[in-house]
């Protein structure tokens, strides 16, 4: 062929390196976008809402905070001086040792904190917090 630049005597004995730094510099750009991304606080936050699966139903117990700063042990209202005694004695009597703290949005989150603690120093196993289901609508909107 007369047109041709290439022979076709020898060997290709060089390595072209032209596709590798293409996606090597593809990727540094990616990187690039999506690091301040990842290191952007999630603002506002908006606790407990949460999409969460159903749970199934075990023999829990439920610690409850409301937004006054009443605590209560399976719906019944304690002083802060006895439930330590009263939900060790309720996660005993639990076959899984499950334990639930449900907190209201208002109140501070060293309160529902200081109930997480004083179920694992109770004996508790399983720790949650209870959290509200997000509709569908508030999934969609990014809520």
């Amino acid at each position: 062929m007369a047109g041709s630049t290439y022979s076709n005597s020898g060997p290709i004995t060089g390595i072209n390196i032209t596709p590798l730094v293409d996606v090597c510099l593809v990727l540094v750009i990616i990187f690039m976008v999506a690091t301040p991304l990842m290191m952007q606080p999630n603002l506002p936050v908006e606790l407990p809402k949460a999409r969460t699966a159903e749970g199934e139903e075990t023999d829990n117990v439920t610690l409850t905070i409301t937004a006054d700063g009443q605590w209560a042990l399976n719906e019944t209202p304690m002083t802060l001086e006895a439930l330590p005694a009263a939900l060790r004695s309720k996660v005993e009597q639990s076959r899984d040792g499950y334990v639930i703290v449900r907190a209201d949005r208002r109140v501070p989150y060293g309160w529902a904190q200081n109930g997480l603690r004083m179920a694992r120093e109770a004996g508790a196993r399983i720790l949650a917090l209870a959290t509200e289901q997000k509709s569908r609508q508030e999934v969609g909107r990014g809520k």
